[in-house]
């Protein structure tokens, strides 16, 4: 018998948004979704607040820049989205595999949180700085490893905190086979990806715990809005040397 070990520490003020960039429209079934439902379960049973986001059921608009619509799009759903991103503390995409790749859809969030990331916060930061990212990959090819260094990257080069262990996935065997909740795949019984996601989505937890704890990361030294003024934080002036 297991049994299972408890915390004291209360997640329940946390949110989490999880942005599935799988290709397909809902209702159509997502093997991306059936592993972030693991992760998902985890934290609302710690009484975190989680939303998932199909982004491929959303019309959210090519570009770099907050709101298209003002680029000549018709229309832009990456605004509300957005909103929602912001009032997390925990972000997770989530991705199939296509050619070895992140999907499509998952560079189009990545490219739209870009557009974003030159906001500030109140302390003058980057507007992600203090939030916590991680990521989920799928597949029956290889190329777990190579998503999630290219989506964790990208994360924390916008500001985001990435805690250890902050990827996972499952892939079945090389070439056409089956997907993640196909049956037979042995994806959900799957005792490596089971471990990885759970020790992810705890490690999620406790950065997200300890940066609302603190206040966010310290704000000296990363602040944009001083550097514009002139403030070099001990950097030395190249023009002086």
């Amino acid at each position: 018998m297991t049994t299972e070990p408890t915390t004291d520490v209360d997640y329940s003020d946390l949110s989490a948004v999880f942005i599935n960039c799988t290709l397909k429209r809902s209702p159509e079934v997502s093997n991306t979704e059936g592993l972030a439902a693991i992760s998902i379960e985890i934290m609302r049973k710690q009484g975190v607040a989680v939303e998932s986001i199909r982004a491929v059921d959303h019309e959210i608009a090519t570009g770099v820049w907050p709101d298209m619509t003002a680029h000549g799009w018709e229309r832009d759903d990456w605004p509300g989205i957005f909103d929602k991103v912001m009032a997390a503390d925990i972000l997770v995409l989530t991705t199939p595999i296509w050619l070895g790749e992140k999907s499509s859809v998952c560079t189009r969030i990545v490219e739209r949180l870009y557009g974003n990331s030159s906001q500030l916060n109140d302390a003058g930061q980057y507007a992600y700085y203090g939030r916590v990212g991680g990521c989920l990959v799928t597949g029956n090819e290889d190329g777990v490893k190579h998503c999630a260094m290219n989506v964790l990257y990208s994360l924390q080069h916008l500001g985001y905190l990435i805690p250890p262990q902050a990827d996972s996935g499952w892939i079945g065997e090389a070439g056409p086979g089956p997907s993640y909740l196909d049956p037979g795949s042995g994806g959900p019984q799957n005792d490596f990806t089971n471990r990885n996601t759970t020790f992810m989505t705890w490690n999620l937890l406790h950065l997200a715990r300890m940066l609302k704890d603190a206040g966010g990361i310290p704000a000296h030294g990363n602040q944009r809005s001083l550097w514009d003024a002139g403030c070099r934080f001990d950097s030395d002036n190249p023009e002086h040397r």
